[in-house]
């Protein structure tokens, strides 16, 4: 990555320059079966669009609060970095009432209720797929954004020294992220390259650094796995062979 990379959105052009091509995250549910891998191609795409969505049909704007109630998964993933492109700040688990929009899992509907403002659903089922029948007082994310544009522009440029996440008591700007990041890559010993295999729920800086934000930051990539303690001893350990796995983080 370029040492002058100072946003996550930064890291994510970046990696988007160098091999786009390359597998970025590659996700696991041990409850479903699913896997889905994305290339940086791929993933930057569905960034776009959330970006496009975010900043346009729910008048998202720099500063503004986003309450992100998801679990660890790829179109967590793509919220993170969507909030990143548009400056807005992504408070994980965060309280839905102290928020200026709210996206949430399904299990969280009840919760992200208590938000006056925009909220967007996502029911997590494979393949993006729709709810069968929308929530109420929801945008349903699967219907609304595959119409978005391809490419995101900003209206405002992003500034690198406002708050951008917040989670399990740790707030930080867009450059202490990627800062942060980066120290947390070198701690693993991942490399530019390498494969991170992360069981870490998405609620604290460790798991969104081991799930996410180390690996784009050095040029890795992410095998992230959801219950992964349904898996097997011996299912785990030909899951980190056939995935090319350098380092492990459960």
């Amino acid at each position: 990555m370029n040492a002058s990379d100072r946003t996550p959105a930064d890291l994510l052009r970046s990696a988007l320059a160098a091999d786009p091509a390359r597998p970025l995250v590659t996700f696991y549910d041990d409850a479903t079966g699913e896997r889905v891998e994305l290339s940086v191609a791929t993933f930057a795409n569905w960034v776009a669009k959330t970006a496009n969505l975010l900043q346009g049909d729910l008048a998202a704007e720099p500063g503004d609060r986003l309450a992100l109630l998801l679990p660890a998964h790829w179109q967590s993933a793509v919220w993170l970095l969507a909030c990143a492109s548009v400056g807005v700040h992504a408070d994980v688990q965060g309280d839905p009432a102290a928020a200026d929009l709210v996206v949430s899992g399904p299990d969280a509907l009840e919760a992200a209720r208590a938000c006056s403002g925009e909220r967007v659903a996502l029911a997590l089922r494979p393949l993006g797929g729709r709810f069968p029948q929308p929530p109420a007082g929801f945008t349903d994310y699967a219907v609304e954004v595959p119409g978005q544009g391809d490419r995101f522009a900003p209206f405002a440029p992003v500034d690198a020294d406002s708050p951008a996440l917040s989670a399990g008591g740790t707030e930080l700007t867009g450059a202490a992220l990627v800062e942060r990041a980066r120290a947390e890559a070198g701690r693993l010993g991942l490399e530019p390259g390498g494969r991170l295999l992360s069981g870490l729920a998405y609620d604290s800086w460790e798991g969104l650094a081991a799930g996410l934000y180390a690996p784009l930051a050095v040029g890795a990539s992410v095998v992230l796995c959801r219950n992964l303690d349904r898996l097997a001893p011996d299912a785990l350990a030909q899951r980190t062979e056939s995935e090319r796995v350098t380092v492990t983080v459960r």
